[in-house]
């Protein structure tokens, strides 16, 4: 009898070892399927956040217009390139924008969604203004959150310490080691990246601009250095002996002409232009910093084995150096539209030296009709013209036009 207790003792507590581990292997299974649950919702609500621009209907053309990769001339005339790998844009977004912003406006750029990063051409810095951005698709604001928004009630707004902290981060706390650069009102940073500046003008006695003061607007401009940009142009920029085309190129602002122009650059100077054509002598004339981004005398961008980089210095007066100095078979230079850049690139073609340049406008007959560059299109100067626009993002080819304004290609669809 007392074996048969000991027994059942037994089974009874064998039972409720078994309860108790049944007990453990559901409180296991719950307490990870709560953290699953959580770390889920977790992400599922970061990506609706970082998607919100969504709903801003950014992507109407396609599913993603950012990545889409634009037909190429022999197929339709789209875009000239596919867009910069975002990979790359990152490490220019992390490595040379955010250093120089001030802590509160760096926190929201790099909260902004990816797309959002990698697709910026401007960050717009207004004292006691919502920051700005400005994208492929558009301009949008940030909220605290750094996400992008239309509403200006809920930005963030630039305080004075926002923009004094940004000045500083830009001209290394010495503004008056950049005095140069601030005459003319932007500096350009490590990258190529161009920043215009906004204030107070200090004038000299003579009424010309000393330096600036109070500064409370800044746009920094994010530079690409897209390699391949010209190749859906350069069949049209050469004849079929490899010899070059003085070529125009037309468009309206921040539709890639300074793009285009530097890989033309870069192509010429390396001979890869076109196969009979080897590399060239090119001289690159950079008033505004841009082409090249020079920093410190040394460009930024690539440019070519064979170029030479005036830098910060007036185009008319740097194209004669460039003849006189550094014998080139190939002068760039960007955004012509003065008197003088008009006699001096007549003086580089009656030397025997081909011009590519970039002139703004909408169309061929508007450009035509300015009054300082009008004697170019009559005395046949440029042989290419190559017309530009936003209409399917930056470097949208609309047309190519001979020297005599004959149609050589021309994008389907009505422009402007």
């Amino acid at each position: 009898m007392s074996g048969m207790s000991r027994g059942h003792s037994r089974q009874r507590r064998h039972s409720g070892d078994n309860l108790t581990g049944t007990e453990l292997h559901l409180t296991l299974l719950f307490t990870g399927g709560f953290f699953a649950f959580f770390w889920i919702w977790r992400q599922v609500l970061q990506l609706s956040k970082s998607r919100v621009f969504l709903r801003e209907n950014w992507y109407k053309r396609t599913s993603c217009p950012i990545c889409m990769e634009y037909p190429l001339v022999g197929r339709g005339g789209g875009r000239l390139f596919p867009a910069v790998p975002h990979n790359r844009m990152e490490y220019v977004i992390e490595h040379q924008i955010l250093p120089v912003l001030a802590p509160a406006i760096r926190k929201l750029a790099a909260r902004s969604p990816q797309p959002v990063r990698t697709s910026l051409e401007e960050i717009r810095i207004r004292q006691e203004q919502p920051v700005q951005v400005y994208t492929h698709q558009g301009d949008y604001f940030l909220d605290p959150d750094g996400q992008p928004i239309r509403s200006l009630n809920k930005a963030y707004r630039a305080t004075g310490e926002d923009v004094a902290q940004t000045v500083q981060l830009l001209t290394r706390s010495s503004l008056y080691a950049w005095e140069e650069e601030l005459r003319r009102g932007y500096v350009t940073i490590a990258g190529g990246h161009r920043v215009g500046l906004a204030g107070k003008a200090v004038l000299t006695p003579l009424g010309s601009v000393q330096t600036l003061k109070h500064i409370s607007c800044i746009n920094i401009r994010i530079a690409r250095e897209i390699q391949g940009a010209a190749d859906g142009v350069k069949q049209f920029l050469t004849g079929m002996e490899g010899k070059l085309h003085n070529t125009l190129i037309i468009s309206p602002p921040q539709s890639g002409k300074t793009t285009l122009l530097r890989d033309i650059a870069r192509q010429a100077s390396d001979g890869l232009l076109h196969p009979g054509l080897r590399g060239m002598k090119v001289g690159v004339v950079d008033e505004r910093s841009e082409l090249a981004g020079c920093v410190n005398g040394i460009p930024q961008h690539s440019i070519g084995a064979r170029t030479d980089v005036l830098d910060a210095c007036p185009k008319a007066e740097g194209m004669l150096m460039m003849i006189r100095s550094m014998s080139p078979q190939l002068l760039i230079t960007d955004e012509i539209g003065r008197e003088q850049d008009r006699d001096a690139i007549l003086e580089a073609v009656h030397s025997g030296v081909a011009v590519i340049a970039s002139a703004h406008g909408l169309t061929l007959s508007e450009v035509r009709n300015r009054p300082a560059i009008r004697s170019l299109f009559e005395e046949k100067v440029f042989s290419r013209y190559i017309v530009l626009s936003r209409r399917n993002g930056p470097l949208t080819l609309e047309g190519v036009y001979d020297k005599d304004g004959q149609c050589l290609f021309k994008r389907e669809g009505r422009y402007p």
